[in-house]
């Protein structure tokens, strides 16, 4: 069974979080999706999340290509969860390109894809705050 791991804050899933999760799942046989946590995302990312980390996992989990949700507490455990998860290939967005190639070093494949161009987390929040002021 090859597997598949990858990373996020996943907040207000949207159909670009959709499209990153199928073409992950598509690399193998079986997903992993380490979702960062509360902590994580105030402490060390500097993100405001709308929805809390439970109710992100619970939207992670409802999706069909996602196998399992693990939290991601910290930016050193990928190195550990590459051989605790018995993972075969790393994917993230392209915007994080050569950031994760120290992976290569445990024996797994790093995929980098691109982004879904006209959607993101960060623009609907602008979107929807623009609109809110009119």
């Amino acid at each position: 069974m090859k597997r598949v791991i990858t990373y996020g804050t996943f907040d207000l899933l949207h159909y670009g979080h959709i499209n990153l999760l199928r073409r992950a799942k598509a690399l193998g046989d079986y997903l992993i999706v380490a979702l960062s946590t509360d902590e994580f995302n105030s402490e060390q990312k500097g993100k405001k999340c709308y929805f809390n980390y439970e109710q992100r996992k619970e939207l992670l989990e409802s999706v069909r290509y996602v196998d399992l949700v693990i939290p991601e507490t910290c930016w050193e455990q990928k190195r550990t969860d590459m051989k605790e998860y018995h993972v075969d290939v790393f994917v993230i967005g392209e915007d994080w390109k050569g950031k994760f190639d120290y992976l290569k070093d445990e024996g797994v494949e790093v995929v980098y894809l691109p982004r879904t161009p006209e959607i993101s987390t960060t623009q609907i929040k602008e979107d929807l705050y623009t609109h809110s002021k009119h």
